[in-house]
């Protein structure tokens, strides 16, 4: 039912739906310090007053929440569906080579730009859904509510503050993940170490590392400075620990000593293995050379016998776990720093139903008692599960099944949605299957026909839901 007037409606407007997608995606949109009335800074502000725009342009009834979260309409009807977005970004990073990642383009068949994918694009898919059931005058029985949020990469305080003032509507869905429909979303363990020591001048020795910009992004790039050390002797262990971990290193004397550079690749934090881990790479390669002994240095050690390059699962930190359902629990090394007296990080790990993360936290204290380090939850998530035989769940599947032609089934994630803690609702696109649009990384894409399948999958999604 209605299958060729989809079909049509969005032959018709692909192109006008792209233009919308680069509008938004050319706002830097990257959270920033709270300013009057905005709080999570200018960009997000931006980023939602043009949407907002665009909905009210297509005839929606459109609402700004105090620039915490925006909402459209799609009719005056009691409200059935939510659809669930945002329009915050993660930072640009670097090794960007097909664009600059504020200013998309296309290429081969895809859009490339920061946002396409996460989640700007998204959230224009579910727009034009909207639209193409209003143009095509498809009776309605309930109303279909986008929200759109604006801090959902920092935490989601945007759509807390938003539910404390409005009940969810009985069905969410987000397009903030894969197809074809996620139903388990693994739970989120934030953790973080420090130590402390006196300060030690024994050449040679490490002055400074420093690495990561966001707990939830394998960090691309990290880089320390060493004293007493000569660059030749630096180079060959830099060597070495390319061959070893697939990083790449940049070296530069300078007057203070020689300055490390460590090239990783980013990626979300819910998937380490898609990126390269420039911290743990970088701390591979200095453990490697020969500094004087020092209680700095040996904090170090523990800081790699706790994340060892390409330890992605929690092993060696004692957290591992995993079950049928949700898969294995998954460790990012996110953020880090050393200093002179003393050093700190966090780590982002996303847990499986069987996990519980004060548990984990509590064994690898034990672990690692008398290391000298003090380690400590800063916040604990629990997993996410929604029953497969949901009636949301079987509409979504079958208008994916119905628009790709591919079998539907529930998955897990480790990446946590908005969805995560309302009742029943679930995630369901933008991705399809065996595709990896380097989300949080360089050169972000959507598959352009994706983008216009997914609108096609909602529009199909809201009908049976709400007609």
């Amino acid at each position: 039912m209605y299958r060729k007037e989809i079909d049509d409606y969005f032959e018709a407007h692909r192109d006008e739906l792209f233009e919308d997608i680069k509008r938004l995606v050319e706002i830097p949109s990257v959270r920033g310090e709270a300013e009057p009335g905005m709080p999570f800074g200018e960009g997000p502000a931006k980023a939602l007053a043009l949407a907002l725009s665009m909905a009210e342009g297509y005839g929606f009834a459109a609402k700004n929440h105090e620039n915490y979260v925006g909402t459209a309409d799609l009719n005056g009807k009691e409200t059935k569906l939510g659809i669930l977005a945002h329009l915050d970004v993660v930072g640009e990073g670097t090794g960007w080579t097909v664009c600059e990642p504020f200013h998309p383009v296309f290429k081969d068949g895809k859009l490339y730009g920061r946002g396409v994918s996460d989640d700007k694009g998204p959230a224009v898919a579910a727009l034009y859904a909207m639209r193409a059931v209003r143009e095509l005058g498809i009776p309605l029985q309930y109303n279909v509510r986008l929200i759109l949020g604006t801090d959902e990469e920092s935490g989601s305080s945007d759509i807390a503050y938003y539910f404390r003032k409005e009940a969810p509507p009985p069905m969410v869905f987000t397009p903030d993940s894969d197809f074809p429909v996620i139903n388990t979303e693994k739970g989120r363990l934030n953790g973080a170490f420090r130590a402390s020591w006196p300060k030690d001048g024994a050449l040679p020795r490490i002055v400074s590392i420093q690495g990561g910009y966001r707990l939830n992004v394998v960090p691309p790039e990290a880089e320390a400075l060493t004293e007493g050390l000569s660059i030749d002797e630096a180079r060959s262990c830099c060597a070495r620990a390319e061959a070893e971990t697939g990083a790449k290193f940049t070296l530069e004397e300078t007057p203070q000593g020689v300055r490390i550079f460590a090239h990783g690749a980013g990626a979300h934090a819910s998937t380490p293995e898609k990126g390269n881990n420039a911290v743990t790479a970088l701390i591979h390669a200095l453990l490697l050379m020969p500094f004087a002994p020092s209680t700095g240095l040996e904090r170090l050690r523990t800081v790699n016998a706790m994340f060892p390059h390409g330890d992605g699962l929690g092993r060696a930190a004692g957290i591992a776990a995993a079950d049928e359902v949700s898969g294995e629990l998954t460790a990012n090394f996110s953020l880090f720093h050393f200093g002179e007296e003393g050093l700190e990080g966090e780590f982002d790990s996303r847990t499986p139903l069987c996990a519980d993360g004060v548990a984990l936290i509590r064994g690898m204290q034990r672990k690692f008692a008398g290391a000298g380090m003090e380690i400590g939850a800063k916040s604990v998530m629990e997993p996410h599960h929604t029953p497969p035989d949901s009636p949301l769940i079987r509409a979504l599947l079958a208008a994916y099944e119905e628009f790709t032609g591919c079998k539907g089934e529930c998955l897990s994630t480790g990446g946590g949605t908005y969805v995560h803690g309302i009742p029943g609702g679930v995630a369901c696109g933008c991705v399809m299957p065996g595709i990896d649009t380097n989300m949080h990384g360089a050169d972000e894409f959507s598959i352009a026909e994706d983008l216009v399948t997914s609108a096609k999958i909602f529009a199909r999604a809201i009908v049976s839901l709400c007609g």
